[in-house]
């Protein structure tokens, strides 16, 4: 049977990455995002995919937008909340305003996506999967905000695959560590990419392509009996714990 997928955050970065390898499996994409003009640039000439732009912190463009992706698609057999908001700063600098935008988009979107879209993957006995962080699973400076929402978009993956089990739907989450993104090298320096290289036990940076490659694999028959896990597509960042690279051969 021709599977879907309803992809947020598609326009650019990992969301465009699991759109396109969900497409080179032979699935139609919904892809999601509230950058209008960015989004029909990412799905100009991708057979199969679907630009639909929406705002996810927005509880009555995501209700307006179900029937419209069920309209292209004609079923949902997968959603992934890839939707977010980075903005790092310290706790005395992050103002209320700040808070309140990371968490409406990163959390609040992933919560309406997820309600929206259960019954359309009830009928399917669909796959959800949440892109977490890293940040979700161990703190960091400057991630006051981010890193409390990404934690709980874990929390919150955990909750719907307890609740949604019976109904046949799965839900996992991804924590991707650092991200060679173009956004990401546009403002780390070199000393910050070097410090990563040495507390990642790869000694590198994770691209798009291998987080959408796990994505994918979740979405997919493959995972059948894995849900409620967070997985930390990380080269290992998370289980060196304090590195000392200067211990390191």
């Amino acid at each position: 049977m021709d599977k879907t997928a309803v992809v947020t955050g598609a326009a650019r970065g990992i969301g465009l990455a699991t759109t396109k390898l969900f497409l080179a499996e032979g699935r139609r994409v919904a892809m999601i995002d509230n950058d209008t003009e960015e989004l029909a640039r990412a799905a100009d000439g991708l057979a199969g995919a679907i630009a639909l732009p929406c705002d996810v912190s927005d509880e009555a463009a995501v209700a307006a937008l179900v029937p419209a992706a069920l309209d292209a698609l004609g079923r949902v057999d997968a959603l992934v909340n890839n939707a977010g908001v980075a903005d790092f700063g310290p706790i005395e600098g992050t103002t209320f305003e700040r808070w309140r935008r990371v968490m409406a988009t990163n959390l609040d979107g992933v919560f309406l996506m997820t309600q929206a879209f259960t019954p359309a993957l009830r009928d399917g006995r669909g796959a959800i999967v949440n892109i977490a962080s890293i940040s979700a699973l161990r703190a960091s400076t400057l991630r006051v905000a981010y890193g409390t929402s990404k934690a709980g978009v874990a929390h919150l993956t955990q909750q719907q695959a307890v609740e949604l089990g019976e109904f046949g739907i799965r839900a996992n989450c991804v924590c991707p560590g650092p991200v060679r993104t173009k956004l990401a090298m546009a403002v780390h320096t070199q000393d910050i990419i070097d410090a990563y290289h040495d507390a990642i036990p790869l000694n590198r940076y994770g691209n798009e392509g291998e987080i959408a490659e796990a994505i994918v694999w979740l979405c997919s028959d493959k995972a059948s009996y894995i849900t409620g896990q967070r997985l930390a597509v990380d080269g290992g960042f998370e289980a060196t714990g304090i590195g000392l690279p200067s211990l390191r051969q």
